[in-house]
């Protein structure tokens, strides 16, 4: 009796051991599965890299690592971009709690630029069949550099793109030719000579050459568990793409000279929805200006020759409007060429010269109707209209209740007291207020009157 229970005994632990070692592997092997489902955050990055952008990846890494993310993906495919906003992302990179990888992406698209940099600071980097990277060479946002300053520059961006390439075992000596150089290559021959680990036809197939595949983070190696993972994609805001298109330099040239065209016309014409339009244009060119590399000499210069225009609305002769349009021309020229040294990986920021050649034209156009419609004319000061309280002019368009009078021989901005006036009217100015009379319908004489 005593062995049989001894054997009872025995088999009880025997089973008690199986089920507990069946809990633990079941247990591993949910949490195997937990962890091979992890979310991997995905940017897209596209166009020149301008500090929106630059903020836009630094909120994706804080957000990969706040969701402990498997690894962070970013989609690239730009012409280059400010040493600034590229410097801030390629530091990001560096530092990532989170496995970073780059992938130049779709086909026919490019790292050029400062997209060199980024790509080979990422942990792992993949490209698209039919896309290229490198010409990283220094480029002066003017287009021009000092011999000088392009050394100190070359240099600098040398030793820069030599460091991350070293630090992520990437070729060293290819990096520098891409800044040295201009060196540029494909996806194919970006991955036989080290440039890149992967050239991937999809981000599917990324997922999948990325399973498995180490990663070292400070001191720790991560394994990457990507082909189960769950994508996150992270596009920008609308607020951040719409600062993202307007921090191009023919954008911004155009906002803020139609904008102060509008202002001018709107004090002239006396019509606040202009004024109102003008003002919206003039903020929203700043806002753009402020993501790029103002030179305020240019700007300084385009809005000298904007108010040498005005003034000469309001004396005689041509001589002021003619110098302020040649100083309009330089300012725009200059708008975006700062004096200081050239970036280290930005394709040439310059106005459009067709942008410029139709602002002057719209310029010389705006100075010939002010001239033409009497704006001349307009320089009586505001309390010395009171001459005309009392005479009859023309509707020469509709009131409602803005429009134009036609008294005493000259046009006049009019606003209509007592409700529209239809073009054609005869009107009788009750106020001058400002640079506007104030006026009725009046009544057509009778015959015989």
């Amino acid at each position: 009796m005593l062995a049989t229970a001894a054997e009872h005994i025995m088999i009880g632990a025997m089973l008690a051991t199986s089920w507990l070692t069946g809990l633990l592997i079941l247990g591993l092997s949910l949490s195997g599965a937990v962890g091979l489902a992890q979310e991997i955050v995905v940017l897209t990055v596209s166009g020149v890299i301008d500090p929106v952008i630059a903020r836009y990846v630094v909120g994706g890494l804080e957000e990969a690592k706040a969701l402990k993310a498997q690894a962070l993906i970013i989609e690239l495919n730009t012409p280059g971009g400010l040493d600034t906003a590229m410097r801030e992302i390629v530091q990001g990179i560096l530092n990532a709690s989170v496995p970073v990888v780059v992938y130049v992406t779709p086909k026919g698209a490019r790292a050029a630029s400062a997209g060199v940099f980024i790509t080979l600071a990422a942990h792992k980097a993949a490209m698209a069949p039919m896309t290229n990277i490198g010409a990283a060479h220094p480029v002066a946002i003017g287009g021009e550099m000092d011999p000088t300053m392009a050394e100190k520059a070359v240099n600098d961006a040398a030793a820069y793109i030599r460091a991350i390439a070293s630090q992520r075992g990437r070729n060293v000596q290819w990096a520098e030719d891409a800044v040295r150089k201009s060196a540029s290559i494909t996806a194919e021959e970006a991955l036989q000579q080290g440039v890149i680990d992967f050239i991937a036809a999809d981000l599917d197939d990324l997922l999948r050459q990325l399973d498995g595949q180490t990663v070292q983070l400070g001191d720790e190696t991560h394994t990457l568990y990507t082909h189960q993972a769950q994508l996150i994609r992270r596009g920008m805001s609308l607020p951040e793409q719409l600062l993202h298109q307007l921090a191009d330099p023919t954008i911004a040239y155009i906002l803020l000279t139609l904008g102060i065209y509008a202002l001018i016309a709107a004090f002239y014409a006396g019509e606040p929805i202009v004024g109102t339009l003008g003002a919206i244009l003039v903020l929203l060119a700043f806002v753009a200006l402020g993501s790029l590399p103002l030179n305020w000499g240019g700007l300084a210069l385009l809005v000298l020759g904007l108010a040498l225009v005005v003034i000469d609305l309001n004396v005689q002769g041509y001589a002021l409007s003619i110098v302020g349009a040649i100083a309009f021309v330089l300012g725009s020229l200059l708008l975006f060429r700062p004096f200081r040294l050239p970036e280290a990986a930005a394709p040439t920021l310059a106005v459009s010269p067709w942008a410029i050649g139709a602002m002057t034209a719209v310029l010389v156009g705006f100075f010939v109707i002010a001239v033409r419609g009497g704006w001349r004319a307009h320089r009586v000061p505001p309390a010395q209209l009171g001459h005309l309280v009392g005479e009859i002019g023309i509707a020469k368009t509709a009131l409602n209740p803005y429009g134009t009078v036609y008294v005493r021989g000259e046009e006049w901005s009019a606003e209509a007291v007592e409700g529209p006036i239809p073009e054609g009217v005869r009107v009788r100015v009750v106020e001058a207020r400002g640079l506007r009379l104030r006026v009725v319908a009046e009544p057509s004489p009778k015959k015989g009157e």
